[in-house]
This record gives structure tokens, C-alpha cells and sequence, in this order.
């Protein structure tokens, strides 16, 4: 490859892939509380590696090449400056001489060493102290490289708030001295909150609020890797994780039709299906079996459930909705809220025809905190256009619109608002 051929995507793909891991390997060198002097380490060796790669071309393993361009230049710091600050506790008395500081340097960029450090530092993020916002924040920044700017976009937020709740974690994470150690007895309860920061993740992704998209593919795959990583430590490897990763993967298999060719929403019967990564509903399928290995039943396995469905049926009305409004009414029973509630409502909908879908939605409790929502007001809108009520489904998909989070929701719903005044007016 040339000089000239160094990619955005290439770049974006690297840095989100290979930050979190050299940030972990880099803060188990120089502590938790020297946090920042890990991040700029790792920009630095990003910095250096574009410049090399302009001149001389990208190198066949370039993570390979960024791991050790983040190695050496932590030797570079630890020499210059360790009688200046104090780095990680347990590192002790291994970076004090020649004999011992590289071979601590490299034994933590092993990539068992650095699979473990990302994980305390998953659960550091995932402090009880510290709000879902602050965590999944913390999470995007450190451990998959997105910045404050990227993540305000994501989270419809600005970027100063989002700026002040990666200080706020941050400056949690500096005060507890140490990453959370894996053997602690506080494992269980922290393992829930990590599950659920990236459940939060992914689903930001696929029902994104972002102000230009409606579906962020990167946070999806990010929810992903890092879901993955769980698996691969046995003690955080459970029932639920494997329902939580099945989740993940029966969705993502599906975002490649969620928008068309002309990047535009596209409703679950106008999608297609033969266009579905296969690969990732076996592995979902897969996934969704392991996780019944227990006695345990979460609200992922419910949700797993219902996407298992989806990616079994040939089509709209060769699905199960009989067993989809079972699940959503053993969800609503362990984990209610008025979303479950709406869903639930679509599935009988299709299940026992529209009269009887409109009927479940105005027997939601609590209806009125689903005003926000614009899905809410599209569902309603639907089932009134099946009904033949034409000027009733515009209106409704008019209020749609006017919650909408982004221009992509805009566009789809504006377009079914146009569909609906094709329609004769009827009330």
C-alpha cells in the first residue's frame, strides 16, 4: 500500500479497536490515576502511526505495529519520569531498574494481560457510585475510543455535558486508587450493571436518538466486542451474558435492512430478509442456546427470545406472534414498563388483527410517558391506516413527527404521512 493510501475508515476502525486495549495495557503500567497519561500515550502512538504510514505505507499487522509503538513510548515515560510520579501499586518495585521495566512493560501488553485489564477497567466504569450516563460514557470514551463530541452526537446531548460526566468518572475512577480487581466479592453486583451499560450501548445504536442517525452501526459492533470480551472470562461468562450477546447478534443481523439503498428507515415487512447476515443469526441462535444452560431468566433472554423469532420467520405473517405476545407478557410481568407494554401491543395487533392491537395501546398504564416517544404515536398511526382510517393515521403520524429525535425518523414518518393522504379522508 502507498504513502498516500491511509483510509479515514481504516484509521477510525483502528483507533476504536486498538485504544481501549492499549489504554488497559498502558493504565496497568501507570495506574488508574495516571489515566490521562495512558490516553495520551496511546494518541501519541496514533499520531506517529499515521505519519509513518503516509511515508511509508500501512504495515501488514498494523495493530501490531500501534501495540508496539505504545510500548516503546511507555518505557520512554516510565525512564523519564518515575522518580517524578508515582505509577500502578501493584507494578512495585518492577519499574524502578532496567533488569525488571521491560519486562513488565511487555508482560502488560500480553493479550491475555490486556483482555483482563479491559475488564476491571468495564467494571471500574460500571461503579454503583456512578449514574447509567456517567458509565456508558465512561465506557465509549476509554475503553472504544469515541470522544466527547462523538458520544454528544450519539446521545443527542452536548458536548459539554457529555464532557462533564466523563470528568465526573474519570475523577471517580482516580480517587479508588486501583482498578476493580476481578476476585472481589462485589463481582455479581458489578457485573450486572456492566451487562446492563452495554444492553444501553447497543441500544443506542439500533434505536439510535443521534440528530442525523437513526441506526449507529459502530456502537452496535462496539456493544458487541466488548459483550464478547465478557464471554471470554469464565467467572462473567453466564447465562445472562449469553442471552445479552445473543441479543446483540440477532439484532445486528438485521441493521443491513433496517435502512434501504437510498438511506432511508424501512419498515420489518418491507425489509429483506435473504439480505440478513446469516453468519450472525447462527452465532445469535447459538448464543441463545447456551444461555439456557441455567436456572437463571433475565430480561435478555425474554428479549433474545423474541428476536430468535423474528430471524426464524420467512416473513411478517409466517411469524410466531402467538409465542412473541407470551414472551412480551412474561417480560412485562419481570421487567414492566410502558415500552414493553407497546411492543406487546404491536405483536397483537398482528396476532388479533388492528382493532384489537388499538385496544392493547390504550390499555397501556402510564400511556402518557410514551407522549415523548415518537414510536408510540407511529404504532397508533399504523394500525389506524390498516383499520382504512386515513386522516386519523396522518394526524397521529403527524405527532409522530413532531417528537422525532432525528432526520432520518423525520424522513420515514413524513413519508408515511404522504402515503396516508393518498388515502380518501375518513374518520
Amino acid at each position: 500500500m502507498t504513502g498516500a493510501d491511509t483510509p479515514r475508515e481504516l484509521d477510525d476502525h483502528l483507533f476504536r479497536r486498538e485504544s481501549g486495549r492499549m489504554v488497559a495495557a498502558l493504565t496497568r503500567i501507570f495506574g488508574v490515576h495516571n489515566l490521562a497519561l495512558a490516553e495520551d500515550v496511546v494518541q501519541d502512538a496514533f499520531v506517529r502511526a499515521l505519519e509513518a504510514w503516509r511515508m511509508r505505507g500501512i504495515p501488514d499487522n498494523p495493530a501490531a505495529w500501534l501495540m508496539t509503538a505504545a510500548k516503546n513510548r511507555a518505557i520512554d515515560v516510565l525512564r523519564r519520569e518515575r522518580t517524578a510520579r508515582t505509577f500502578a501499586p501493584e507494578m512495585g518495585r518492577l519499574l524502578e531498574t532496567e533488569w525488571t521495566l521491560s519486562p513488565a512493560v511487555n508482560e502488560a501488553f500480553e493479550v491475555h494481560t490486556i483482555r483482563d485489564e479491559q475488564l476491571r477497567m468495564m467494571f471500574s466504569c460500571c461503579q454503583p457510585s456512578l449514574a447509567e450516563d456517567v458509565q456508558v460514557a465512561l465506557i465509549l470514551n476509554i475503553l472504544c475510543g469515541f470522544s466527547a463530541g462523538e458520544i454528544a452526537a450519539a446521545f443527542l446531548t452536548s458536548r459539554a455535558a457529555v464532557e462533564k460526566r466523563i470528568a465526573r468518572g474519570k475523577k471517580t475512577l482516580a480517587a479508588s486508587k486501583r482498578l476493580f480487581d476481578l476476585v472481589d466479592t462485589d463481582f455479581v453486583s458489578r457485573l450486572d450493571s456492566v451487562q446492563r451499560a452495554l444492553y444501553l450501548l447497543f441500544n443506542e445504536g439500533y434505536h439510535g436518538s443521534s440528530p442525523e442517525l437513526a441506526v449507529r452501526s459502530d456502537l452496535c459492533a462496539e456493544a458487541i466486542r466488548l459483550v464478547m470480551l465478557l464471554r471470554e472470562y469464565p467467572p462473567s461468562d453466564t447465562p445472562a451474558t449469553s442471552a445479552l450477546a445473543a441479543l446483540m447478534h440477532l439484532h445486528a443481523a438485521r441493521l443491513v435492512t433496517r435502512v434501504d439503498a437510498a438511506g432511508e428507515l424501512s419498515r420489518l415487512s418491507e425489509q429483506d430478509r435473504a439480505r440478513w447476515d446469516r453468519r450472525l443469526i447462527d452465532q445469535g441462535l447459538g448464543l441463545f442456546d447456551r444461555s439456557a444452560t441455567g436456572n437463571e431468566l433475565t430480561v435478555y433472554h425474554l428479549q433474545a427470545a423474541i428476536a430468535a423469532e423474528h430471524v426464524r420467520a420467512a416473513s411478517v405473517a409466517d411469524t410466531n406472534w402467538e409465542t412473541i405476545v407470551a414472551l412480551y407478557d412474561h417480560l412485562q410481568r419481570l421487567a414492566p414498563s410502558p415500552v414493553v407494554e407497546l411492543n406487546r401491543a404491536i405483536a397483537i395487533g398482528e396476532r388479533d388483527g388492528a382493532a384489537a392491537g388499538l385496544a392493547a395501546l390504550e390499555s397501556i398504564a402510564n400511556r402518557q410517558r410514551l407522549a415523548e416517544y415518537p414510536f408510540y404515536h407511529a404504532a397508533v398511526a399504523e394500525l389506524e391506516l390498516r383499520l382504512g382510517y386515513g386522516a386519523r393515521a396522518r394526524d397521529h403520524f403527524a405527532a409522530a413527527i413532531e417528537v422525532s429525535r432525528n432526520s432520518m425518523e423525520r424522513r420515514f414518518l413524513e413519508r408515511r404521512v404522504r402515503e396516508c393522504e393518498l388515502l380518501a379522508p375518513s374518520s
